[in-house]
Order: structure tokens, then C-alpha cells, then sequence
């Protein structure tokens, strides 16, 4: 029997926690997915995820990967799963079915489809068949479509594992107990509290996160409240296994609850949550244990029985409205002022919706990490209460860093479905012809001035610099909306995004470097496997609207001698290459991009002794004789509008200079060769004489692929040949 393979769901921004927790249960991490990771393991692991995990919401058994191109596809694969392992004859089932393609448009088809099959495998000849019970189920048949797939499975949760059962009621803003869980652990309280720290959450509310640290303090299972899970009906279950768990578990609870030393204290100025969580303390047990009363934050006091050292973590109030946001920083100043003053040498750990506002605590955050609090992109910042980490208070929403956050919800909405319905269109037709880099959005709604581009599982964003005309904080709450929105459009986590901000260039702006991360990674295009990076210069090393124009070449290659000028990365290079070029020159004067235009060409397996790439000043080339004995039967040039570099004998200003630049270059064209020369210059004309003296035809139209189809500009490109 194979080894099962379970699909571990979790609170977007948990994933690598997630990952880890699941290792130390047994289990073989398969691969991460958005809100998830897929592991491998025996059954025993399964369980034990159920019981112990603190940040899954659901463990699903997997069962099978099905075709649901149609529904009938998708009933086909169903029916042909041995459900009498898993159902009996006369059960009950309910069928939790996620995700929506061309075919199965909503979940109540699809859950319809699922559950026909289930059905009809167990229909016996007299008609008995299980039924459909949605409030007290078997088991909980999970479906979960994607594109043309449904990933099928046994829920073995049932309800979800972030109801731990001790809280059936909540404050006005509750925080999910597996969320406070993964704050814990970002917080590090587990080595805090195994050293003997203390934990205070001075904004209370229903007391999650208090009671989630005495949990976790204690070691006590977070399942052990729950009565009945997703596998105890399920005909599968294995009773004896699970009961021996059961037993472990209490008995680590009673050796961990004898084995605390750490003391839990929360507080809020409301009495009607305050009244909650000692509901709630009661009901998870701690009574004795964990201790909240009453209390604003001015008048918060170190008691004196608190450790030396310990941990401070609170979920103050976000703010959703502009006037709030700043009305809520002198709460975050005087928070801030009460640590320093009461609690120096601990830790604090502040989870926010408004990370902005974090400015106003007076204390410089050592790390920042990205969550989301339900749908709510959101920030937790930590701080080391001491002398040397304090800074000075700064205004709510001034100059500064951009944080995801969502300040029009029908703006943010309207932003959302439109890049799910550009992704739809335009990731289809890339897969199609073998794409992994696209354009996805180049400013299609005027409140969103971005160009969002898609580089296989990662995402570029550049921001277009707003006019003057535009105020400034208008602009920043619309780019922060964006970047909340983004990662939860396109299912990808935070860190696989990048933001730019695009501004007019000048000299060798586009050469320098912005950052210092040295991330490349390879991506392909039309076979060819091509080097990039989203993270340390302007450009990424792939300029995505001559993609059109490197097929071509590569189409139309084979046997020639291939010369590429201003070459950059050696792009156009490499799919000549592939095409058969029998040879090929690249020039370009940064060496840099000579090196990785080498790396592309080495990437690919290409002779480098066929295919030569040189630093070297273009313009200077161009212009020497001794490279007028070297003939080429296809060249590519692409320069740029203007450039001032300091390698440079003069300086190149594109307009002015390209009929020179062209004549040279036709100097080096072979009769019967092809001169592709093309430029990004909006406002760019082309010398009318060059058709006097030249063949030549605009092919701009033909260049512009389906995804700058709104950008028509975005370049200009002409086939230039010797007349005959």
C-alpha cells in the first residue's frame, strides 16, 4: 500500500511554519502551496497533525488528481474511486467543493457532479445509496478545482482545526486561534517561555493569544478540546491508534501544565470582552493558570511577581478610516511609551492591519513579517524593548515605506477581478505557446497606474510615478491597496512579489544596480531557458514586448551569421541560437549584461566560440573600419533613446543620431540580409531619407503581442533591407 499524501491547509502567510510543524509530526514535505503544503506521511502522522497541529485548518487525506475539463469528465473520475473503503453503502457525506474553470463555473455544479459520483459507485441494486447530510456528515468528501484539475480527498478535520473549542464566543474583532498560534511562534515564545518568560497581551480582547501561549507554554495539545473529528465515522478510521495518541497527549499536558514556570497576563479596557475571555479561560481549562482583568493601557504596570525577561504580543485596533488611522497613533505611542517605560529587556510583538501606524510605538522594529488576518492583509513587527532600539515617534501616514492595506474595498474589488479575469485570458494563451513571462496589466483601470507582469510563479509590479497634479497620499493609499490586492488575485504569497517604481531614465540609471540580492532565477520563452531578476536593477533582464521579435528571429535563423547590437542580456542572441544560426556576434558596453548575456548562452548549451559575446561601445564599433571585412546575414539593433555613459566617446541621442547608426549598420549587412531595428522612444520618427536609400517597412503592428495589445507604443520596429 502507497504511503498516504495529505493536503494541509492554513491561513495565508503560514505556509513555511506550517511546513516545519508538519516535519515534527513525521510527515514529508511534498511541496508548499498558497495556504498549504503537501505532505506525505503514514496515517498515524495524519492524525497526529489533526490532534497537535496549532496552524492547519484542515488535514485532507488525498485520494486522487482528477481530470474536470467537464463536469462529466469530473463525474467519471469519481465514479471509478473504491468508495466502499471510505462510505458505507447507507452513510451520509457532504461534498465541500472549491474553485471554478470554463466548464464548471460554480461550486454547486461541481459539488453536484462529485457528489453523482460518490453515489453511483455505492448505489446498490435495490436502490440503497448513501445520502447527502450537510450538518452531520460521515465524512466531508473534499473537492478542490484548479485550472483543469480537481484534487480529491477525505477531510479528516471535519470542522476546522482553528476551532480548538474553547472559544464559542468572541470580541468585536476576533483573531483565529491558529493565526495567534503562528504570531507565537514568528514571536519566538516557545524559547522564551522553555527559559522561563513571561507573557502579557495588554490589549486583550477575548484573550486568543493569551490563551494560545499557555497553551503552547504547557504543551498541551490544541485537539484535545475537540470531541469528534473528520475521520471518526470514516470507515478507514483506525480507533486504537487514534486512542493511544490520545493518551500521549494527555499525559504530555499534565507533565507540561506540572513543568510551567511562565505566568499569562492580559488586560483591555472592556468589560463586556474581559467577561468573554474568563468564559473562555474556562472552558480551555486554564483557570489558575491565565489571568485577565480590566485595565486601559495608561495604566498598565509591571507586577512583581513578572520575570525578567518575557514577551509582550498584542493585536491593537487597525483603523479602517483615514481619521481613525490617525487618531489610533497616540495609542500606538502611548503602547509603546508603557513598554519602554515598564517592561524594558522583554520582546514585543505588535500585529497590525496598519503598519504605518507601528511608527508611532517609538521603537525600531528588528524584523516585519506579512500575514493576513482573514482576507485583511496585515503586519506582525517586533521589538526589543531596550535604550538602543528606540527611535523617535514619526506622523501616521508620512513619507515612508508602502504597507498592503485596503482602504476602498469596491475600488480593491474591482482591481481584484480584473487582473482574475486578465490572468484567465492572457495565462491560457501563454501556456499555449510555451510563455512563462507575460504582461498581465498595463494600467487598464486609471486608478491603478501599474504595469503588473507575471514571470512563471513570480510577479514584477512597476509603479508608474504619478504626476505632479496627483496628491501624493492618494497615490501611496492606492499602491498600498494594490499590493494587498495582488498576491490574494494571482494566489501567491507576498514574498513572491516585487515592486518598482518606474520613473523617466537618463545616462545609465537602467544599468545600476537597485538592490544587492544577487536573486536570479531561469524562466522560459518559445524552449529557451533564460536568466532573470526581479530584484537588483530596473529592467529584470528580459524585456517582455520584444518577445514577438526574438521569435521571429529564432524562426528565421537557421544557417545564418547573426549580429546583435546593444544586445543587453543576449535575449535575442540566445533564440537565434536555438534557431540554427550558424554564428553570432553580441555587442553591448555594460559588462554586466556582457556576463549574463554569456550565462543565457551557456544556459543553454550554445557554442561560445561560435557565438561570441563582447563588451565593447557599439557607436564605436559602428564606426571603426576594422570591422567592415565581417558581413552578417541578420542584425538586430535596439538602442537606447539616450545614453551619456562614461565608456562612451560622445553621447547617444537616438532621434539625432539613429540614420548614421543605421547606415553603419547596413555597412555590415550582407546582400540579401535583414536589418531589425527597433527602439522604445514614444516619440520617435524615422529619418525619411533611410527609404530613399533603403528597403524598408514598418513592421511595428506585426510586433506588439496579444498582452501589450493596450500599450500599442510600447515600441517601434522596421525591417531594413539593401534595395536591389
Amino acid at each position: 500500500m502507497s504511503t498516504p499524501i495529505f493536503f494541509v491547509t492554513c491561513p495565508k502567510g503560514v505556509e513555511y511554519l506550517l511546513a516545519d510543524e508538519m516535519k515534527s509530526f513525521g510527515l514529508e514535505l511534498l511541496r508548499n502551496a498558497p495556504a498549504g503544503v503537501w505532505v506525505q506521511g503514514p496515517i498515524a502522522a495524519g492524525y497526529r497533525a489533526c490532534l497537535w497541529s496549532r496552524l492547519a485548518n484542515r488535514v485532507i487525506l488525498h485520494l486522487a488528481e482528477l481530470d474536470a475539463t467537464s463536469g462529466d469528465q469530473l463525474y467519471e473520475g469519481v465514479s471509478e474511486i473504491d468508495w466502499s473503503e471510505h462510505l458505507d453503502v447507507g452513510g451520509r457525506f457532504k461534498v465541500a467543493f472549491v474553485g471554478q474553470n470554463d466548464a464548471i463555473r460554480n461550486t454547486q455544479y461541481g459539488a453536484q457532479r462529485v457528489k453523482d459520483g460518490v453515489v453511483d459507485r455505492l448505489r446498490l441494486e435495490d436502490g440503497t445509496r448513501p445520502s447527502i447530510d450537510t450538518d452531520n456528515p460521515d465524512i466531508i468528501v473534499s473537492a478542490r478545482l484548479h485550472r483543469g484539475l480537481v484534487q480529491l480527498g477525505i477531510d479528516l478535520s471535519g470542522d476546522s482545526l482553528h476551532r480548538r473549542g474553547y472559544r464559542t464566543e468572541q470580541g468585536a474583532a476576533p483573531l483565529k486561534e491558529n493565526l495567534a498560534a503562528a504570531l507565537l511562534l514568528r514571536a519566538q515564545w516557545p524559547e522564551i517561555a522553555a527559559a522561563g518568560g513571561d507573557f502579557v497581551d495588554p490589549m486583550c480582547g477575548s484573550g486568543t493569544l493569551v490563551i494560545e501561549a499557555a497553551l503552547m507554554a504547557m504543551d498541551q495539545a490544541p485537539g484535545l478540546f475537540r470531541e469528534e473529528f473528520g475521520f471518526s465515522r470514516w470507515l478507514g478510521h483506525r480507533e486504537e491508534l487514534w486512542i493511544s495518541l490520545l493518551d500521549e497527549a494527555r499525559a504530555r499536558a499534565e507533565a507540561g501544565r506540572a513543568a510551567n514556570r511562565s505566568r499569562f497576563a492580559g488586560y483591555d479596557q472592556d468589560t463586556a470582552v474581559i467577561a468573554t475571555a474568563w468564559r473562555n479561560i474556562r472552558r480551555a481549562g486554564l483557570e489558575g493558570v491565565v489571568h485577565v482583568e480590566c485595565r486601559d493601557i495608561e495604566d498598565f504596570a509591571r507586577e512583581p511577581t513578572w520575570a525578567e525577561e518575557g514577551l509582550v504580543l498584542t493585536n491593537p485596533p487597525y483603523g479602517e478610516r483615514l481619521s481613525e488611522r490617525k487618531s489610533l497613533g497616540g495609542l500606538y505611542q502611548r503602547l509603546g511609551e508603557q513598554m519602554k517605560a515598564h517592561l524594558p529587556g522583554w520582546r514585543l510583538g505588535v500585529f497590525t492591519g496598519a503598519p504605518e501606524i507601528g511608527h508611532s510605538i517609538g521603537l525600531r522594529s528588528y524584523r516585519q513579517y506579512r500575514l493576513f488576518n482573514g482576507k485583511l492583509p496585515a503586519q506582525l513587527l517586533l521589538f526589543t524593548i531596550d535604550a538602543a532600539s528606540e527611535t523617535r515617534a514619526r506622523e501616521v501616514m508620512g513619507p515612508g515605506e508602502v504597507f498592503p492595506r485596503i482602504f476602498n474595498q469596491d475600488r480593491a474589488d474591482m482591481l481584484r477581478n480584473r487582473l482574475r479575469k486578465n490572468r484567465k485570458a492572457l495565462g491560457q494563451w501563454a501556456r499555449k505557446r510555451e510563455i512563462e513571462c507575460y504582461r498581465l496589466y498595463d494600467a487598464d483601470m486609471p486608478e491603478f497606474a501599474l504595469a503588473i507582469d507575471i514571470y512563471g510563479d513570480r510577479v514584477h509590479v512597476q509603479e508608474y510615478a504619478p504626476p505632479r497634479t496627483v496628491d501624493a497620499r492618494s497615490a501611496r493609499e492606492r499602491l498600498a491597496e494594490a499590493l494587498a490586492v495582488i498576491p490574494e488575485a494571482l494566489d501567491i504569497t507576498s514574498d513572491a512579489m516585487v515592486l518598482k517604481q518606474r520613473q523617466r531614465q537618463s545616462g545609465t540609471s537602467q544599468y545600476e544596480k537597485q538592490a544587492l540580492t544577487g536573486e536570479f532565477f531561469t524562466v522560459q520563452e518559445y524552449g529557451c531557458k533564460l536568466k532573470v531578476n526581479l530584484r537588483d536593477y530596473l529592467d529584470t533582464g528580459l524585456f517582455l514586448d520584444h518577445r514577438p521579435v526574438r521569435h521571429w528571429i529564432q524562426q528565421h535563423a537557421a544557417g545564418i551569421r547573426f549580429l546583435n547590437l546593444f544586445c543587453y542580456t543576449g535575449v535575442a542572441t540566445v533564440h537565434a541560437a536555438a534557431g540554427g544560426a550558424s554564428s553570432s556576434l553580441s555587442l553591448d558596453m555594460s559588462n554586466t549584461y556582457v556576463k549574463w548575456a554569456r550565462d543565457n548562452l551557456a544556459l543553454n548549451g550554445m557554442d561560445t566560440r561560435a557565438h561570441r559575446v563582447e563588451q565593447g561601445d557599439c557607436l564605436e564599433w559602428l564606426a571603426s573600419g576594422s570591422s567592415l571585412s565581417e558581413r552578417f546575414d541578420l542584425i538586430f539593433m535596439d538602442p537606447p533613446t539616450f545614453s551619456n555613459s562614461a565608456r562612451m566617446e560622445g553621447v547617444l541621442d537616438l532621434q539625432r543620431d539613429h540614420r548614421q547608426l543605421v547606415e553603419q549598420a547596413m555597412g555590415r549587412l550582407a546582400e540579401g540580409g535583414l536589418l531589425i531595428f527597433s527602439n522604445n522612444f514614444r516619440r520617435f520618427r524615422l529619418d525619411e531619407a533611410l527609404a530613399d536609400q533603403f528597403q524598408v517597412e514598418d513592421v511595428t503592428a506585426q510586433t506588439i503581442d496579444r498582452d501589450f495589445q493596450r500599450n500599442p507604443r510600447i515600441h517601434n520596429c522596421w525591417h531594413i533591407r539593401h534595395r536591389s
